[in-house]
């Protein structure tokens, strides 16, 4: 099993909108166990979109779906308008 972490950091003034468009587009995408967190200490304007997949192939399905899916394609568009920067995390759990 691992856990995928989409890390962002927010523009000023747009963690929420972002926090509510992926957690919009992870609803859609009838993601199980995903959720989006915001920060509570360290860096500011920082929106996690966290999941759990069985493996790296469950992974690897999950983006070839994303960027062949219409609706969740619709459901994020424009979010990169919202942040400044982001990275991926994998890990596995132990």
């Amino acid at each position: 099993m691992i856990v995928v972490r989409n890390c962002f950091t927010a523009k000023p003034g747009q963690a929420s909108k972002l926090a509510a468009q992926l957690k919009e587009a992870m609803t859609a995408a009838n993601m199980p166990k995903a959720r989006v967190l915001t920060d509570l200490t360290g860096d500011f304007n920082r929106v996690v979109l966290e999941y759990e997949a069985e493996n790296i192939g469950e992974f690897e399905t999950r983006m070839k779906q994303y960027m062949s899916d219409e609706v969740l394609r619709e459901k994020m568009k424009g979010y990169t308008d919202h942040w400044l920067t982001g990275h991926r995390e994998i890990m596995q759990i132990a």
